[in-house]
């Protein structure tokens, strides 16, 4: 069978001497400033900031001569909105990651779709969502897929070979290669979920499959949120069959397995992202509810028990609330609002 994953994205010209501006103080500085943004009040951070030039002095080095530090995570879980485990980095680390993404991002962004749009910058959930309104009104099929514990299931082998065909700078490469080999879920798979390298590595991953729903399959409308995809038609059957085509590839080439299909007509709505998706309306999914819910219960308690000032209170509701904007959700936002005694 022909190497599908050697011809999509089209080939590029590989991008080489990026080391340097990885490493260069300007770049290390803005890395800190982004790394550190919202978590002022860490230990870590406030243990970095008095040292900081030392610090980035000390990064720079590593970078340079390829000794870097990379692992020893912190392992958590979370069970929002689903049960995952997180490896938060050290924060010395966290700055690498983000001089890494501050060079290296705009060689990612040119092997993107249109269609991607995770970690992507004038993107997002709410565009990605945009785009699933549109397409719910235009077309009277959809089918819905996700990878099977995704970020635990990419292959280092076809990342490092995805890598090596965009950038032919050695050193930078086993700066990737150290980075990737610092996590492992079995034998040679795996990106950690936390670290930002792990994003832009997951997003990528799926670029040459991006290209093969749209160029080889020809579907006629498609988005995808990091594992997270959507395949429109006017034709069921054929939807189906390319459907099919679609799992093949991810199974032969990107190796990775898809969950049971979700087939269905465009009126009875699209999950997705959150939320519920018809052609006329757009709805907060079950589990938004549930979670919007507790977590304004949780704040409001933080609030009344005094571990959150006002300010604080308002700055977490903020954002938890816009989320339900996105939707018609009215009602049951000022129901619980009402309930709460929430401003």
């Amino acid at each position: 069978m022909l190497n599908i994953l050697l011809q999509f994205p089209v080939a590029m010209k590989r991008q080489g001497y990026l080391l340097e501006q990885i490493a260069d103080m300007s770049n290390l500085e803005l890395a800190y400033h982004k790394a550190q943004r919202g978590k002022g009040k860490s230990v870590q951070v406030q243990d970095y900031h008095r040292n900081l030039y030392d610090n980035l002095f000390g990064l720079r080095a590593q970078i340079l001569s390829g000794d870097i530090q990379v692992g020893d995570y912190h392992f958590f879980t979370i069970y929002d909105p689903k049960k995952r485990q997180i490896c938060a980095a050290p924060f010395a680390q966290r700055v690498l990651h983000h001089a890494v993404i501050n060079v290296c991002y705009p060689f990612f962004e040119r092997r993107q779709t249109s269609d991607s749009y995770a970690s992507r910058i004038g993107k997002g959930t709410y565009a990605a969502l945009e785009k699933a309104r549109v397409c719910a009104r235009r077309y009277p099929w959809y089918l819905k897929l996700d990878v099977r514990k995704y970020f635990d299931s990419i292959n280092h082998g076809i990342l490092r070979s995805q890598l090596c065909r965009m950038f032919k700078d050695a050193r930078l490469l086993l700066l990737f290669d150290k980075i990737i080999s610092s996590y492992e879920a079995t034998t040679g798979v795996g990106v950690p979920i936390g670290n930002l390298t792990s994003q832009y590595f997951a997003n990528h991953y799926l670029a040459s499959a991006d290209h093969y729903v749209k160029e080889v399959l020809r579907i006629p409308d498609y988005v995808r949120y990091m594992d997270d995809m959507v395949l429109w038609h006017t034709d069921k059957e054929q939807l189906l069959e390319i459907g099919h085509r679609y799992r093949e590839y991810f199974e032969e080439q990107m190796a990775l397995t898809l969950k049971p299909f979700c087939l269905n007509r465009s009126v009875k709505g699209l999950p997705f992202l959150g939320y519920l998706v018809y052609p006329d309306t757009t709805l907060l999914a079950q589990r938004s509810r549930k979670r919007y819910l507790q977590k304004i219960m949780r704040y409001q308690s933080f609030l009344e028990n005094e571990v959150w000032t006002q300010s604080e209170f308002q700055r977490r509701v903020l954002p938890l609330t816009a989320f339900t904007l996105h939707a018609n959700a009215k009602g049951f936002r000022t129901k619980i609002h009402v309930e709460n005694a929430i401003e």
